[in-house]
């Protein structure tokens, strides 16, 4: 049972009003672990009521994949508030859409630019929502949203504490080309950011010295689980223990095994005679992701539709303290994008992953 070690708050006591209102809502489950992948029960990744906006299909051959170019201010409140998922107290979770950044520079239109028309648009007033948590740019899924600063302050204490003993909050579910070696354990890897050709990319270190450590390399680590197998790719789990930018991704190439999706890493795994290896990452630039011809034929893409594939890797569970310090985590789940699950249903792992998780 997760235990958080923080001073009794003001906000503890919002929360708790919090948490007894969630026990009567859809958007939740009292998770039985927290640690680990649980019990099936626990993990069960059937996937729910889709998101309240389909996104503007036309000719897209993605249902709901989000053209932020295509959007205005107004238009991305809209979205994001058709998105809302559940809002209880100061607590408001957003089943965020591929392709939105969380922060930028200024002008870019990202979640924390609209938060104040957001804020408004839900009858918060005054009360201005802050981001607790959220999945990255590339990344669909869940938002935890506050609008209580005490609140903020102690789920925040909850997440640092969890990561200190290397208990994981996320849950990530994401589509992979490739199947993992093994069906579950540990990510470990040194990585570090380098500039390369105005992008920021993320390179392995193995072994990373004393200098690295201080220059910025951080040892990461990621829990994974493959929940369903077909057509040569993989439903898995991923649950991060440490932060860095797209830790997951990368995590998944070292498996050589990229994210459907991936068109930043995905050049860094090459195929000869049927095997698998890894190109050096320094001399591998980011390039769309190549898929065989069997794949295209699965997932009823083009070529051209596939240099187009968003990332499937999706914020799917989020643990969050119970109302009391002995009391069990409470669950929030976002459920996948419309795009996600008709790759799953093309594959094959939907009703796998229904039967394997039930």
């Amino acid at each position: 049972m997760l235990t958080v070690l923080v001073p009794e708050m003001v906000g503890c006591s919002v929360l708790r009003q919090v948490w007894f209102g969630w026990r009567r809502s859809l958007g939740f489950r009292l998770a039985s672990k927290a640690s680990g992948f649980g019990t099936k029960a626990r993990h069960q990744l059937q996937p729910r009521a889709s998101s309240k906006w389909s996104g503007r299909s036309g000719d897209q051959p993605f249902l709901g994949l989000m053209r932020l170019e295509n959007l205005s201010h107004e238009e991305l409140v809209d979205v994001l508030r058709a998105a809302v998922l559940d809002q209880k107290g100061p607590l408001v979770t957003v089943n965020k859409p591929q392709g939105l950044p969380v922060t930028g520079k200024p002008g870019d239109l990202t979640l924390l630019s609209v938060l104040p028309e957001l804020s408004q648009s839900l009858g918060l007033r005054e009360r201005e929502l802050q981001v607790v948590r959220a999945p990255g740019k590339d990344c669909s899924g869940l938002v935890l949203l506050s609008s209580c600063p005490q609140t903020t302050n102690h789920l925040q204490k909850f997440f640092t504490h969890s990561r200190r003993v290397q208990r994981p909050t996320a849950t990530y579910c994401a589509i992979t080309d490739g199947i993992p070696a093994t069906f579950e354990g540990k990510i470990q890897a040194a990585l570090k950011l380098e500039h390369t050709d105005g992008v920021d990319l993320v390179v392995p270190v193995k072994p990373p010295s004393r200098r690295d450590i201080l220059e910025g390399v951080k040892r990461t680590l990621s829990h994974f689980r493959v929940v369903a197998t077909g057509s040569g790719c993989a439903l898995v789990q991923l649950q991060p223990l440490t932060v860095f930018p797209s830790q997951l991704q990368v995590h998944m190439i070292l498996q050589l095994c990229p994210v459907l999706g991936d068109h930043t890493y995905s050049a860094r795994v090459s195929t000869v005679l049927g095997q698998r290896f890894l190109l050096p990452a320094e001399s591998t630039k980011p390039q769309k992701q190549v898929l065989d011809e069997a794949l295209l034929r699965r997932l009823r893409l083009t070529p051209s539709q596939a240099a187009q594939l968003p990332l499937h890797l999706h914020l799917h569970c989020l643990l969050i303290p119970g109302p009391g310090p002995q009391e069990a985590p409470i669950e929030l789940l976002a459920p996948f994008p419309p795009y996600f699950s008709r790759t799953l249903q093309c594959l094959g792992l939907h009703q796998q992953q229904s039967s394997l998780c039930s």
